[in-house]
């Protein structure tokens, strides 16, 4: 008997471990919410940060169901699995950034998000980069459901993480994160039906 793991039985092994690892980015961010309604006063709200809360969790979410495209990956190798857990990483470091443990030295959320913008933009245009080899290493057939808009976004969103990077104007930063949100509505409705 051979006993090397089929792709069928290593896929739903891979999926729950990136699946607790989107778990805790998920939990991370609904607990700092729920810690906001709970404590309303104790520490300054702040539109730019509940947008990039919003827009991640979602990114979270939509990680998770992109995945389930892996069942057709006909050959597995542990190079694969640890960049897709790592994948799974980044995600959950950027869940980390906007839902720090205490804020306490800073002047609210927003205070907090800008002065660590450069790890949180680095780390994001990291996943860009990610989601690229991350659409590759799926196939041929997964890559034929994009159009152009799928390959404008990486150099558009490496663009847009570099100006974030370097200016913590706050308008400039909601012009960002509304534009990540509208691209991520997109790929919600062009893609996905509420029925299937």
């Amino acid at each position: 008997m051979d006993p090397t793991p089929t792709a069928a039985e290593i896929f739903p092994h891979m999926r729950v471990v990136m699946g607790t690892v989107v778990g805790l980015g998920i939990t991370r961010l609904l607990m700092t919410f729920a810690g906001m309604i709970q404590h309303p006063h104790r520490n300054r709200w702040s539109t730019l940060h509940l947008l990039w809360m919003g827009s991640l969790l979602l990114e979270l979410i939509l990680f998770w169901w992109w995945e389930f495209a892996l069942f057709r990956l006909e050959f597995w190798t542990f190079g694969v699995a640890l960049f897709l857990i790592g994948y799974a990483i980044t995600l959950f470091l950027l869940a980390a950034l906007l839902s720090p443990d205490n804020i306490a030295d800073y002047d609210g959320y927003e205070d907090f998000f800008l002065k660590r913008r450069r790890w949180f933009f680095s780390i994001l245009a990291g996943t860009f980069v990610l989601d690229t080899v991350d659409t590759l290493i799926k196939g041929g057939r997964h890559l034929e459901r994009f159009d152009w808009s799928y390959f404008v976004q990486v150099p558009v969103g490496m663009v847009l993480c570099v100006l974030a990077w370097r200016y913590a104007d706050r308008r400039l930063h909601l012009a960002i994160v509304g534009i990540h949100l509208l691209h991520q509505f997109y790929l919600t409705i062009r893609f996905f039906t509420f029925a299937g």
